[in-house]
């Protein structure tokens, strides 16, 4: 089944902002293996702020589509000076396993590399999650060691290991 992976458009960020929920935030199923519903329970991001990723053109909003509709994305911001972020990564949670992530994370690298010229990419990812940063070492990312503070107050507080894989 053909696959497309392009910017999205505003007009298809309430249907991703949908897959973006239930990646991250899960549902009583709890389908998936990279939710956070374990840990977090507010929503992971809102349409405004959708909206400013889309409307940055320091950022890009990428999209996995299947017959038009989105079934995961990922953000890449230019952070300057050669290093780009991603971040919001996620794909639809009954079809992870497909090799989809995968695929965006390709995406991505590939527009920092080409687009923002950056020649080195980083992400965080909750410390608690060992797996998931297992996940991205398996594929090339690196643990920097350094640890950022979560981005939301919490008691007890969460970090955000630093992960970071070179582009060239």
């Amino acid at each position: 089944m053909p696959h497309e992976i392009r910017p999205v458009a505003p007009t298809e960020l309430p249907a991703l902002h949908r897959v973006i929920e239930r990646a991250y935030r899960g549902d009583s199923a709890r389908l998936g293996w990279t939710h956070e519903a374990d840990l977090l329970s507010d929503t992971r991001t809102d349409l405004p702020a959708l909206q400013a990723i889309v409307a940055d053109p320091r950022q890009v909003l990428l999209a996995l589509f299947e017959r038009g509709e989105p079934l995961g994305c990922v953000n890449v911001a230019d952070r300057g000076r050669g290093l780009a972020y991603l971040g919001l990564l996620c794909i639809e949670p009954a079809r992870q396993g497909e090799q989809l992530g995968r695929r965006l994370m390709e995406a991505a690298e590939v527009h920092a590399r080409e687009v923002f010229g950056c020649t080195t990419i980083e992400m965080t990812v909750i410390e608690q999650r060992a797996e998931l940063i297992a996940y991205y070492v398996r594929r090339g990312w690196r643990i920097t060691g350094e640890r950022r503070p979560f981005p939301v107050p919490l008691d007890p507080p969460y970090f955000m290991a630093v992960l970071a894989k070179p582009l060239v």
